[in-house]
């Protein structure tokens, strides 16, 4: 449902979301803003083109041929149509430049494979003219990026007899063979064991007549590549990034690229040695694959983490489709609010030009709606365990027996002390909580030997390393940890002293053990490896529903192990390990990636869509114990695991498939209005419901009473059948398919509608459900549903002109009876206009919030100011706490309060950039109560509604005072409770 749910008023924010993005061993750092300019790197720019990339090219204009690759063909980069339209986008490039009056030398890098535009050393002024400029689409400050398997092969069906690996390719020495897989993440340890020379390369030919890449061997510490690492390309300082603390080559320094890029490709039956223990053998889930680097991160000493700048990344995208990859390993993070920052409009080209994208959901679990990467275009992973076992235990000495996860030996009975209170005099409390090592706290040591010395200590996880928890405990000369988890979820590691984690729960409860009785013990239990039940969803994981689209699109798409995952690192950032247990939609990407690799290498002709839709309607939604797979509070839900847990067999032979085209993925981008932000498209593609999009899924984020939603199947097997519909309807809703069965030929196509109804099904709360077809010969093709249904759906602000008008309001009913309207305001802005502002600088505006206010605005608008201005607002309480924010590109900012507290603020109004030296800004604020102010009206005040049936309020303002700017409200309810409102902006 495209309205806005009656719970919610949210006006968006213009401009294009780009928070800084985290190699998924990391935080997800979702951004309210239209760009994070926290995470800009100062005087760097990307410049979008409108022209289409040579991946959506579709051709048009006279002397330059049709680019865009055919259904199952890939990107030609040698053909002469090719070079051609590349040499005339990079020439707009140099003109547009030249008409905005700004050096063709200004220009870093080109972009013109997935992606059209450059990036641009330039100053804000220069910025804001080009942006105006004709042909440019949009321009964005570079920002920066930071990075968010021993048994997993067999546990997720490719290993063993009866395997894919074998059952598909005759062996592993063939699972992979003729395919490349592009690693976009911190670079390769190319030693390592896991990227030896290839046997046998009977696809020679194949890789050879594909493959237009490059080994870029580096200038320091360089690498070699291989008949296995096949191309390397680094985008180091000439793309912004700060390369001091990492190798100036392809080679890897953090560990994260080399455990991706394993994980994904790595040989078969490399040895595994960790910390000392002998693990197994390790494999990637292709393992006869190439493997292509492109190092876009960086490491950060001081963030002990890798980041890498939006230039490098997408310059990153443009190579690897040039290069001839078959499929994209993304394990770093992006923006949960938007789908059109550079990167994923990158990714956008990518799938055009029928390269596979696998992208890591982000670790900001299991808090909601913090799921990244939400465009239709790629796989959105999240993580899961599997089911190597790692089981351990603490016994205290009251007898009690806590279970938790860790490697190795035991150690006890030992006498056991909690952190705070083996404490260094003087020391930082919240580090010795979280047991720092003094390596971590420039040399200072947090706890204190003489109350450590053979004791085992409960440590609280967070902020520092789990292992350097452990290692703090060794130096203080304990003998064991237990470390208490902090809602992240449980994990094994190796640790420098025997250890055990434990969950929040139990962790209190044995800190309040140790706390409360004179001289306790505890006894860590050596690890016990027997097979453990699995999936389960990850706590780390970030959940849906996605804030991009509203709910109306499912995210993430599906789930893969990303606990406790062994691979490949790098040594000099792992302490000299070769090999290393990692956790993080990071690690679950690539099963994804490798997996997809094969299925494309046994569909060459299949787009990525097709191999989307099979990996989604073939998952589990059970563990290997037949059980329900289990979430943050229970089952797991769609927005936990998305279509369940990837299952490799099934997924050659699906089915059906659910398809879509980049005009889908578009048309959807505008249903969302999104792709409004960046292009003009939006008048060429067809107008959708954000639900109808062809998803292998469907999600409403507001259903109000009923919603009828269509989706169209492919038959991709080679065989006709006879298909049957069955429906787990959503618990307190009914579904309707229109037709109960159809017989799909080979190729052929079947449109169904669905209706879901609410019934008694609680309202503001997601339900969730499933729809399959299944035929004769075993196919069984399966999509998640997720619905809200809500009281009833309207738009969350409409905009009128003028000093009397109207404006229709159209409410969507969930329920049959009464709604009713009433008006609060119209009140007019005041203005506060600052002292003329430096470019770069702030301008502080005080205000008070009077008791009673039931919605704040705080705006300033493109028509005050010079084209090409940039402003940006930043809200704070009497504390000083941030409470909104707003930054897009230009100066049409606003920030939104929803029953603020009474009390003194602060406006924080920045000239970020523009044509003049100085600015005086102006502050529209509105602060709304609840009275009518006279001068809006809303009819009718009171109707009779039926469920579904949409129903018009109109309202109507006059007597408004000239060039003024008013807000209001019209409110809704039913007859005896509100419902929301929708905001009502009056502008001159």
């Amino acid at each position: 449902m495209a309205l806005a749910t009656a719970v919610a008023a949210v006006v968006p924010l213009a401009g294009v979301a780009a928070p800084a993005a985290h190699a998924a061993t990391g935080h997800t750092a979702a951004s309210s803003k239209a760009t994070d300019k926290s995470a800009i790197v100062p005087g760097r720019y990307i410049v979008m083109m409108k022209a289409a990339p040579l991946a959506r090219y579709t051709g048009g204009m006279k002397g330059f041929p049709r680019t865009k690759p055919l259904a199952g063909h890939k990107l030609d980069m040698r053909s002469v149509a090719a070079t051609k339209y590349k040499h005339h986008l990079l020439s707009t490039h140099r003109s547009v430049l030249g008409k905005a009056g700004i050096s063709a030398r200004s220009i870093a890098n080109n972009y013109s494979v997935a992606f059209n535009g450059f990036s641009a050393k330039l100053t804000k002024a220069q910025a804001a003219k080009l942006a105006q400029t004709g042909g440019v689409a949009r321009v964005w400050p570079v920002e920066l990026r930071t990075a968010d398997t021993v048994s997993t092969p067999a546990f997720l069906g490719l290993d063993g007899p009866g395997g894919v690996w074998n059952s598909q390719f005759g062996g592993s020495p063939n699972a992979g063979r003729g395919m490349i897989i592009a690693d976009l993440d911190s670079g390769i340890w190319p030693e390592n064991p896991s990227f030896d020379k290839l046997a046998a390369t009977p696809d020679h030919k194949q890789i050879q007549a594909k493959w237009n890449g490059t080994c870029d061997k580096g200038v320091r510490d360089k690498i070699k590549c291989n008949n296995k690492v096949i191309g390397a390309r680094y985008y180091g300082a000439d793309f912004g990034n700060d390369i001091s603390d990492d190798f100036d080559s392809p080679r890897d320094f953090n560990g994260h690229g080399s455990h991706t890029a394993s994980t994904a490709a790595g040989n078969h039956g490399v040895p595994v040695t960790i910390s000392g223990y002998a693990l197994g053998d390790a494999s990637g889930m292709a393992p006869a694959a190439r493997i292509a680097v492109y190092k876009v991160l960086w490491e950060d000493a001081a963030a002990a983490n890798a980041s890498g700048t939006t230039e490098g990344i997408v310059a990153a995208i443009d190579d690897a489709v040039a290069d001839g990859a078959d499929v994209i390993n993304y394990s770093i993070s992006g923006s949960s609010s938007f789908i059109v920052s550079p990167d994923e409009i990158a990714f956008l080209g990518a799938a055009n030009a029928g390269v596979f994208v696998s992208a890591s959901a982000g670790n900001s679990g299991p808090t909601a709606s913090t799921v990244a990467h939400n465009a239709p275009w790629e796989m959105t992973v999240a993580a899961d365990t599997h089911d190597r076992g790692a089981v351990k235990s603490v016994t205290l000495g009251n007898g009690a027996t806590y279970t938790g996860m860790g490697y190795g030996a035991g150690v006890g009975p030992a006498p056991v002390v909690n952190s705070p209170a083996a404490a260094v005099a003087g020391a930082d409390a919240t580090k010795a909580n979280l047991c720092y090592s003094a390596a971590s706290n420039d040399g200072v040591a947090v706890l204190d030997p003489a109350k450590v010395a053979g004791k085992i200590v409960v440590c609280t996880r967070g902020t520092n390393a789990r292992v350097d928890k452990s290692l703090a405990v060794k130096e203080a000369g304990g003998v064991g940890m237990i470390l208490a988890d902090n809602g992240s979820g449980v994990t094994a590691d190796f640790h420098a002293v025997p250890s055990v984690h434990i969950n929040l729960a139990d962790g209190t409860a044995v800190k309040a053990y140790v706390a409360g009785t004179p001289n306790p013990t505890a006894t860590i239990s050596a690890q016990d490896s027997s097979p453990v039940e699995a999936p389960n969803v990850a706590g780390f994981s970030s959940r849906g529903p996605a804030v991009a689209g509203g709910g109306d699109l499912l995210k993430p798409d599906i789930a893969a192990p990303g606990v406790g995952i062994f691979a490949a690192v790098a040594p000099p950032g792992n302490a000299g390990e070769n090999f290393q247990s990692y956790d993080g939609t990071s690690m679950a990407a690539p099963h994804i990636t490798g997996i997809a690799a094969l299925i494309l290498q046994k569909h060459p002709t299949w787009s990525p869509m097709w191999v989307k839709s099979a990996i989604m309607t073939t998952a589990t939604q059970l563990t290997n114990r037949n059980r329900p797979i289990q979430g943050a509070s229970g089952n797991a839900t769609p927005f936990e695991m998305g279509a369940g847990h990837v299952q490799a067999a099934p997924a050659f032979n699906p089915g059906l498939v659910y398809d879509s085209t980049v005009v889908d993925w578009l048309a959807y981008g505008c249903a969302i209005g999104q792709v409004q932000l960046v292009s003009t498209v939006c008048s060429q593609v067809p107008v959708i419901d954000p639900s109808d999009f062809n998803s292998p899924s469907i999600a409403i984020g507001a259903l109000p009473g009923d919603q009828t939603i269509t989706r169209t199947v492919t038959n991709a097997s080679g065989i006709a059948s006879n298909y049957h519909v069955s429906v787990d309807a959503p618990p307190g809703t009914t579904v309707t398919v229109n037709t109960p069965s159809f017989r799909a030929v080979p190729g052929g196509k079947a449109t169904y509608t669905v209706t879901i109804t609410r019934t008694t099904a609680p309202l503001n709360a997601y339900t969730f459900g499933s729809l399959t077809w299944s035929d004769d010969a075993g196919h069984s093709v399966r999509i998640p549903i997720a619905v809200r249904p809500v009281a009833a759906a309207f738009p969350s602000q409409v905009t009128g002109n003028g000093t009397s008008g109207s404006k229709p309001i159209t409410v969507q009913p969930g329920y049959t009876g009464t709604l009713t309207a009433s008006v609060s305001g119209l009140v007019p802005a005041t203005v506060s206009t600052t002292a003329e502002t430096a470019k770069g600088t702030k301008a502080v505006v005080p205000i008070t919030i009077p008791a009673g206010t039931t919605y704040a605005r705080f705006a300033t608008y493109d028509a005050d100011y010079p084209a090409g201005t940039d402003i940006d607002l930043l809200v704070k309480n009497s504390a000083g706490t941030t409470v909104g924010s707003s930054g897009g590109a230009t100066a049409e900012e606003s920030v939104n309060l929803i029953n603020p507290a009474a009390g003194n603020y602060t406006v924080e109004v920045t000239y970020f950039a523009g044509s003049t030296a100085t600015l005086a800004m102006k502050l529209n604020s509105f602060l709304l109560g609840s009275a009518d102010a006279g001068n809006m009206t809303a009819t009718p005040a009171s109707q009779a509604v039926t469920l579904g049936t949409p129903a018009t309020v109109t309202a109507a303002w006059s007597g408004l005072a000239a060039n003024t700017r008013y807000l209001g409200a019209v409110n809704f309810g039913d007859g005896t409770n509100p419902l929301g409102r929708t905001i009502v902006n009056v502008l001159p």
